[in-house]
């Protein structure tokens, strides 16, 4: 049986998104920025803490986020 390595980015605040850099199928390195949000008027970059290829974005730039919402996995 395949043990699921996939990783869920997640949304550590409520705030709105304002842009997102990768698309599905695309490699991401570990330290890249993967969404920008924003909250209280200031930019959040949200980092990857580890590589990957990008298998599932879960937000579009102007959606609401809450604390705990996926963002985007990485496979």
């Amino acid at each position: 049986m395949a043990r699921d390595t996939s990783t869920e980015i997640l949304a550590e605040m409520v705030a709105n998104v304002l842009s997102v850099a990768f698309r599905t199928g695309e490699a991401v390195t570990e330290g890249d920025t993967v969404v920008l949000l924003e909250s209280m008027k200031m930019e959040i970059p949200v980092i990857a803490e580890r590589s990957g290829t990008v298998s599932a974005v879960k937000v579009a730039p102007g959606d609401v986020v809450q604390e705990g919402d996926v963002l985007l996995v990485l496979a």
